[in-house]
């Protein structure tokens, strides 16, 4: 048994549940996410004693595949639901001098020690907003949110020896001791 997918769903007021075969629909206050589950689990929505909830059932429970499959498709739909409602965001830092940021309609301009200004356009169905040395990357879709932030981290990774570049705020970077501070030692 898969201790997560077994759980069910609890649909939230707002939110409108739709399950047609092998696709599900969710619509929300912020907006509509559509998915396609694997052919393997089956989604029903039904009532529970607090109003409607969703449960997912897989054909065979044994199987170790199916197991996984079930918790997974749990956790998407979760956080489809969570996302219509709520919303999901990543937030970046930017260090180094003269490294910068700023929006520009759905363009991200970055000014990160190149000899050009890198241009990224924003995906549909994210926004991005620039408070001080801070990215904030915002949206419904989380997968879509954490690629997003991942691409945008992917311009100029933190570096070991002065910690330049772009890291997510909750990131530990761990430094290194330079040249001169090993020679220094000996």
């Amino acid at each position: 048994m898969s201790r997560i997918g077994k759980k069910p769903i609890i649909i939230p007021a707002g939110v409108e549940v739709r399950v047609q075969g092998s696709e599900v629909s969710v619509k929300g206050p912020k907006g509509q996410l559509t998915m396609t589950t694997h052919p393997a689990a089956t989604v029903t929505v039904g009532d529970l004693e607090g109003g409607k909830a969703i449960t997912i059932a897989v054909g065979n429970a044994q199987e170790k595949k199916e197991r996984a499959l079930w918790g997974t498709t749990r956790a998407l739909i979760a956080n489809m639901i969570k996302g219509v409602t709520e919303g999901f965001s990543k937030s970046l830092e930017i260090t180094g001098v003269g490294f910068r940021a700023s929006v520009s309609g759905k363009k991200l301009m970055l000014t990160i020690g190149f000899s050009h200004d890198v241009e990224f356009p924003l995906p549909e169905g994210i926004a991005a907003t620039v408070e001080k040395n801070v990215i904030t990357v915002s949206g419904i879709d989380r997968q879509l949110v954490g690629e997003t932030a991942a691409q945008i981290r992917g311009f100029k990774k933190p570096e070991p020896y002065l910690g330049k570049g772009i890291k997510y705020t909750d990131e530990v970077i761990r430094r290194k001791a330079g040249k001169a501070a090993s020679k220094a030692a000996e």
